[in-house]
C-alpha cells in the first residue's frame, strides 16, 4: 500500500481538477515570472488565474523547494 503524501503534493490532484492544468505548467509560469518573492507570487497566482490561496501557495512552496534543492 502506497504512502499517503503530505505537503503541498496533497494538493496537487484538486489543483489539477479544479484549474484543469497540469502541475508541470504551474511550476513553468511560476519560473516564468519576473517575481521571486513567495508571497509576491501566491498574489500573483491569485489575481491573474483565479487560484485560491492554499493551492497557489502549495505550487509556490514547492516549485521553490524544488529550485533550492538543485
Amino acid at each position: 500500500m502506497g504512502e499517503k503524501v503530505q505537503g503541498p503534493e496533497s494538493y496537487f490532484p484538486s489543483i489539477e481538477k479544479k484549474y484543469g492544468r497540469p502541475i508541470a505548467e504551474w511550476k513553468e509560469l511560476i519560473r516564468a515570472s519576473d517575481l521571486s518573492k513567495h508571497t509576491e507570487l501566491v498574489n500573483w497566482l491569485k489575481a491573474e488565474h483565479g487560484l485560491g490561496h492554499g493551492h497557489a501557495n502549495a505550487l509556490v512552496a514547492h516549485t521553490r523547494k524544488e529550485d533550492a534543492a538543485s
